[in-house]
């Protein structure tokens, strides 16, 4: 069970705020029941209810910031992804995305950047499905590490080009 103001990844939101654990004056719900009140870090003045025991959704606390440095520094040795079907690919993004693994963040990061670089240079655009999880998976990860070493969230792109070169490579 999380506490009361920590941060947590919830689903595609993100690192999310526990602001209360208790049952929202909501209608038609158990007020037997204990829930999580989350504000989203992205999202000001939205708030998510979601029971304690949720198992449809995967919840964990962020990373401390020694884990948040190991995995910085395994940012190079981490493979992309290689599914040729679209159909395929897709699934496998939503799925990692959902699981809230950030090394599997980082898999669709550095799979979408270098199919980005690939078909920028056969002059075609990437589709909206690869631009749509590129950027879902760079927000979760880029907000994720700001909040565990306390640099801005708009700043990890630099931070981590400083700290281990090009991490697509």
């Amino acid at each position: 069970m999380f506490e009361l103001n920590d941060y947590i990844i919830y689903g595609e939101y993100g690192v999310c705020q526990i602001a209360d654990i208790s049952t929202p004056p909501i209608t038609g719900i158990d007020k037997k029941s204990k829930y999580y009140i989350l504000h989203p870090m992205r999202t000001a003045g939205h708030t998510i209810y979601t029971p304690v025991d949720n198992t449809k959704v995967v919840m964990r606390k962020i990373l401390t910031q020694e884990e948040a440095l190991e995995l910085i520094n395994r940012i190079p040795f981490i493979d992309a992804i290689w599914i040729a079907n679209d159909k395929l690919r897709e699934d496998y993004y939503k799925k990692a995305m959902r699981s809230n693994d950030i090394v599997e963040w980082v898999k669709i990061i550095k799979t979408l950047y270098l199919r980005k670089e690939e078909r920028k240079a056969e002059g075609k655009s990437v589709s909206a499905t690869d631009e749509k999880y590129f950027k879902i998976a760079e927000m979760c990860l880029n907000d994720e590490l700001a909040l565990a070493l306390g640099i801005p969230s708009d700043k990890m792109k630099d931070y981590m080009l400083n700290k281990v070169g090009d991490p697509m490579r």
